[in-house]
């Protein structure tokens, strides 16, 4: 327990990484405009940190959420058909298809692509994660409540993919993150129930 201890103290960055990404998930819990900016941030700080482990699909996921996280915050404040805040509703059914679609297409092609050109670690699983969160996040920034269960997937696979790429400090962030979307999904459905 020592060590990960250490391991903390010494990698300041991963630290500022894991701070502003719980706020950020813990704000959109609570459907939150702050958890936008936070995400900005915490976007900026992995994308250094994935550059640095060679996890170059999780590094280029980065730069797409800056510029989710700037939509999700104009669409949160402004985006419903009154020009105002958005409200908590399942997926249109008629995205669900082009999704799948979108999913397997890009995990396929980027998956190919680092392989071969690139020493990216686990090319193909790292492609599928970023797949799923690009998803994820885009269905977040439209409030609809099955972001949650994508984020719990993708979670559930970043804790596996991190703890062997020794990050251990992010490991114990995406287990976290796991319990948030989790807490997140129940929160956003209630939230949903409520309005009906």
């Amino acid at each position: 327990m020592q060590n990960i201890f250490e391991y903390l103290q010494s990698n300041y960055l991963e630290n500022i990484g894991i701070v502003s990404t719980l706020i950020c998930v813990w704000l959109n819990t609570k459907q939150n405009i702050w958890g936008w900016p936070m995400a900005i941030l915490a976007a900026i700080v992995y994308g250094i940190i994935f550059y640095q482990a060679k996890l170059y699909s999780d590094m280029e996921l980065q730069i797409v959420f800056v510029i989710i996280s700037i939509y999700g915050w104009w669409q949160w404040l402004y985006g419903s058909e009154e020009k105002n805040t958005l409200k908590v509703i399942i997926t249109p059914k008629r995205y669900f298809l082009v999704l799948l679609v979108i999913f397997i297409l890009f995990s396929c092609i980027s998956g190919y692509l680092h392989k071969k050109f690139t020493d990216a670690s686990w090319p193909y699983f790292d492609s599928s994660l970023t797949a799923i969160s690009l998803i994820a996040q885009w269905i977040l920034a439209r409030k609809y409540l099955e972001n949650w269960i994508l984020w719990i997937l993708a979670n559930a696979g970043y804790v596996l993919m991190y703890f062997s790429k020794n990050l251990f400090g992010t490991s114990v962030l995406y287990i976290l993150l796991l319990a948030l979307a989790i807490k997140g999904y129940f929160d956003w459905r209630k939230s949903m129930m409520d309005e009906i």
